[in-house]
């Protein structure tokens, strides 16, 4: 499994940015999908995921703000992000559950700036 992650940049307090990531190789059977980040001295946190059925979860910090959303034609996983705060700023990594094995695409950076 090969993933392909796209967006992030640097936006204001306030602002919005969507992530999108793309699996491509062996994806018939990938379960999970979703996104992890690493904000600057932190280690690695779950920022949200989803099933194949469509089941989100999301870390605390950003329920009501950000949205993970799956096609699973692609597969693809993109997570929206709304009212961002400077503590949103990090590298984001999205991920994918394939038979027990975790995959992770390139992280991309978001930067948030007050």
């Amino acid at each position: 499994v090969q993933l392909q992650a796209s967006g992030g940049g640097s936006v204001q307090a306030g602002e919005s940015l969507r992530l999108s990531c793309a699996a491509s190789g062996s994806i018939f059977g990938i379960n999970d999908m979703g996104w992890y980040r690493q904000l600057p001295g932190k280690q690695r946190e779950l920022v949200a995921s989803i099933t194949f059925a469509g089941i989100s979860t999301y870390a605390d910090s950003v329920k009501d703000r950000f949205t993970i959303s799956r096609d699973n034609a692609g597969p693809t996983v993109d997570l929206q992000m709304n009212r961002l705060k400077p503590e949103d700023t990090g590298v984001y990594y999205c991920y994918a559950h394939w038979l027990g094995d975790d995959f992770w695409g390139q992280g991309t950076q978001v930067t948030v700036s007050s």
